[in-house]
Order: C-alpha cells, then structure tokens, then sequence
C-alpha cells in the first residue's frame, strides 16, 4: 500500500481526532490545528513530487484488486489540488488564531476545520465514483455546520439555502451514481472509462447521465443559473471560513467535472463540450454583473467566485491541452487571489469597522500596506501583467482563438474589464476616497502577525507565479496531458486488476 497517497487523507484526519480529544483546551487545540496546518501541505508536496518523478501513483485499501476494492489514486491534477488544499488549510489555520473568537473555538471550530480539508483531499485522490459522494458529504456536513456555527440568525439563513441546494445536488449526484452502476456494473473511474468507450453504455444514455452529472457537480461549483445559494450564503459566516469555502469548495465541482468529462464522458464531446461553453459564458456574465451592482464587499467577492468559475469551465468546454493548461493553472492562481482578497476584507472590517463601502475610506493614507495587500490579489484577480491572473487568461483565449470559439473569448476579455472595474470600484472607495466619518480614528489592529502573515503569504506567491509562471505552466501542460490520454490513469488504476 502506497502510504504517501493516504498521507494527505490521515493528517487532517488525526488532526480532527486530536483536536477532539482536546475538546475542552482551547490553547492546545490551536497548536494542534497549527502542527496539522503545516504537515498537510508538506505530504502534498511530497504527494506531487512522487507523482512528476514517478508517474500516476494508485492504491487499492485493503488490498482488493480493482475495480472491486476502493482506488485511491493521483496523477499531476489531483497532486496539484491536493497542495492546494494543504496551502489553504495552513493559512486558514493562522488566520483562524487570530480571527475566530473562543465561543467558536469551544463549539469545535478546529475539528470541523480540518473535518472538511480532510474530506476536500479525499475527493481530489478518490478513483470512484461513489466515494466521490461519500467525501462530498464529508464535506458537505462539516462546511454545513462551520457556516451556521454561532447561530448567528443572517448564518443561519445562509447555512439553510446552502445546505438545502447542496443536498439536492447530492440526491441528484447519487441517483446518477445509482444508473450509471446499473448500466455499466462499475463505479471505479478508470474502469468506467474504459466500459464506456468500447460501448457498454448505450451513448444516448451515457449523454443523458452525462447532463445528469454536469447538473449535479454545477450546483456544487456554482454554475449558470445554479449558483444562486452562494452569494445568499457565502458573506455570512467568518472571513476565514469564507476564505476557505471560496478557494476550495467550488473547485472541488469544478475538478469533479474535469476529471469526469476527461475520462469518462468523452464519447459526445460535441455536445456537452460545447454545452459547457455556452454555460461557461453566461457564468462568467452573470457573475461578474452581480459583482459590479454589489456595495458589500464580502457579496461583491462572492459573485466574483462565480465568475471566475466560468474561465474553469471554459477551458473545460474548449477540451484542448493548452485550454485544460489554462484551466489548471487558473485554478492555482484564483484560489490564491480569491482567497488573499476575502482575507483582507477581513483586516479591513477590523480596522474600518465595516464591510459597506459606503462606509470605508481613507484607508490608503492610514494604512499604505494594507493597500499594497490589496492591490496586488485584486490585480491578479483582474488579469493584468505580470501577475498569476495575466498568464492565465492569455492560455485560455490563446486556446480559444486556436479553436476559433471567439465568441467565449470576447466574453471572457469583456468579463476581465468589468472585473477590473469592481476592483477598482474598491479601491476607490474603500482606499482612496475620504471617509465618510472622518473623526472616528480607525481601530488598532489586533492580533496583527496572525492576520498580516497569511495575507502576505498569498501575495507573495501571486507575484511569483506571474514572474515566475514558466515552470507552473509547465506543470499545468504535463497534467493536462494526462488528462487528454487517460492511458496512463488507467492502467495505473487497473494494473493487475481480474
């Protein structure tokens, strides 16, 4: 059994179980929830540096051959989200200490916490599809319970339309899983994979169930028109849960889609490919109009999420390596930037006492560096040179000119203007302007290393992936390359297999 594919799973896990046991101290509990922070990322770099040295990397718990045993499995795309997930646990991690207040902490914050890292890492490295399911309702009830934890009434109402979509898109989700095994007598994803391209499924059904997924894993991802639940949710708990959801939630829908629409639905990619496009358009349309029509900043951000979603899924539909290169380093770079800006928001309503940007201003005078923590995150998120958000989009309309789709990509250039816009809607009016209460003096910042040092983190690496985007991008093109000849995923699943 390969022990470095179940790192990745046991550290949050026995950081969940150990935080437990110390249910009723608050200070060890932080230590605990740190140590796991830092262990998490490290087993996923080693996790990716196995697998581009190595190749894909499978194992089957208990030692059942597949298809029949339970596949755990990681090639270059599940590495990479798999670090991404330890990344963003670590820095919620830090900036938990210094933002949740000990009535959480005492309610099980941190088990929670690192309940839903756990349950995010096991559907990046699962290879069938039922335990997909079963790791999205891990994630599902722990994300559940951190949004409405306070019982505050605004996250209750929040936690309730999220929990209430989610779980139809579960029902939905397990339903297809259901058909789909009583068509083709397995649920291993390689397997399947190789059942359906040599027609053990009728293709009009496949194309059906196809639909069925696309449904079920857009709710989850937030797609056109399903997204609604998000930006009625997504603002009301901490800044640091919402930092989190925002960088990893969607993006497991979004691998979740990727992974079955490159191994398994490949037979009517004319068809869905092209649904994908024009679902991708609207997304980023509507997602970004909603942003720009918002004044608070944590809803302005969360339509932002929903739009940003759109380039993933435009790489997607346009099922080229450069277009899936696109889409695996956009992934990268927007949970960064996305999370870095929620972050600051978060900084900004401790030391401005608000959200509202009505009632912000004057913070670039008072606080220059807070600006600069800003500006840099918005920037990238925008799309300019030469941060991670550039080299991203130009892979995507590159990919969209060389498939001549130039519909999507006037979209997705028009889509980055009004993005820029909202950011700048922002700075304006939180930063620049005066404040609007201008005797009131702004608040000290406290617990300032444990809130600054992540922000700064996040930053830093948007700055390097743009200066440095040439090996990233590299990486990005050897995984969709793996993705677009699933060969190599498959025998590295089946390998020995009955």
């Amino acid at each position: 059994m390969n022990v470095l594919l179940l790192l990745p799973i046991l550290i949050p896990f026995l950081t969940a179980v150990s935080t437990l046991i110390f249910w009723h101290n608050r200070a060890i509990q932080r230590r605990l929830n740190v140590i796991g922070g830092i262990a998490h990322p490290l087993a996923g770099i080693a996790l990716l540096v196995a697998v581009s040295r190595e190749g894909i990397q499978a194992t089957q718990i208990g030692n059942w051959p597949a298809p029949f045993g339970i596949t755990v499995v990681a090639d270059l795309f599940s590495a990479i989200m798999v670090v991404m997930t330890g990344l963003m646990g670590l820095i919620v991690a830090v900036y938990s200490l210094g933002s949740i207040d000990a009535r959480r902490e005492s309610f099980g914050y941190y088990p929670l916490l690192h309940t839903l890292l756990m349950g995010v890492t096991g559907a990046f490295l699962t290879g069938d599809m039922f335990n997909l399911y079963v790791w999205f309702e891990v994630m599902l009830i722990a994300s559940f319970v951190l949004m409405a934890l306070g019982g505050h009434r605004q996250q209750l109402e929040g936690a309730l339309k999220y929990v209430t979509l989610n779980l139809m898109s579960s029902a939905l989700f397990l339903t297809s899983v259901g058909i789909l095994y009583n068509m083709a007598g397995t649920l291993n994803m390689a397997d399947l994979s190789v059942r359906l391209s040599n027609g053990a499924v009728d293709p009009g059904l496949a194309t059906v169930l196809a639909v069925m997924f696309m449904v079920a894993f857009g709710i989850k991802a937030g797609l056109f028109p399903l997204f609604f639940w998000l930006p009625a949710s997504y603002h009301t708990p901490p800044i640091a849960i919402t930092a989190l959801f925002s960088g990893l939630l969607t993006k497991v829908g979004v691998y979740a889609l990727v992974r079955i629409f490159t191994l398994i639905f490949v037979q009517d990619v004319d068809y869905t490919h092209t649904l994908m496009l024009i679902i991708a358009g609207f997304t980023m349309v509507t997602g970004v109009l909603g942003a720009v029509a918002q004044t608070e900043v944590r809803r302005l951000l969360s339509f932002h999420i929903i739009s940003q979603i759109g380039y993933l899924l435009m790489g997607l539909g346009l099922y080229t390596e450069l277009a899936l290169t696109g889409t695996i380093y956009f992934m990268v770079h927007v949970i960064i930037a996305k999370s870095a800006l929620f972050l600051v928001s978060g900084i900004v309503q401790r030391v401005a006492g608000s959200y509202d940007l009505k009632n912000l201003g004057g913070l670039y005078r008072a606080r220059p560096g807070l600006a600069l923590l800003f500006f840099v995150p918005a920037m990238a998120l925008a799309g300019l040179p030469p941060l991670s958000g550039f080299w991203a989009k130009l892979a995507l309309v590159r990919a969209g000119l060389e498939t001549t789709e130039y519909l999507i990509v006037a979209v997705s250039l028009g889509v980055s203007m009004l993005t820029l816009f909202s950011m700048t809607k922002i700075w304006a009016e939180a930063f620049w302007k005066d404040r609007p209460d201008s005797d009131r003096p702004f608040a000290p910042l406290r617990h300032r290393r444990e809130l600054v040092v992540p922000v700064v983190a996040l930053a830093a690496l948007s700055v390097i992936l743009g200066i440095g985007a040439e090996p990233m991008l590299a990486l990005a093109r050897d995984a969709a390359a793996q993705l677009l000849n699933p060969a190599g995923y498959i025998e590295a699943v089946l390998r020995g297999a009955a």
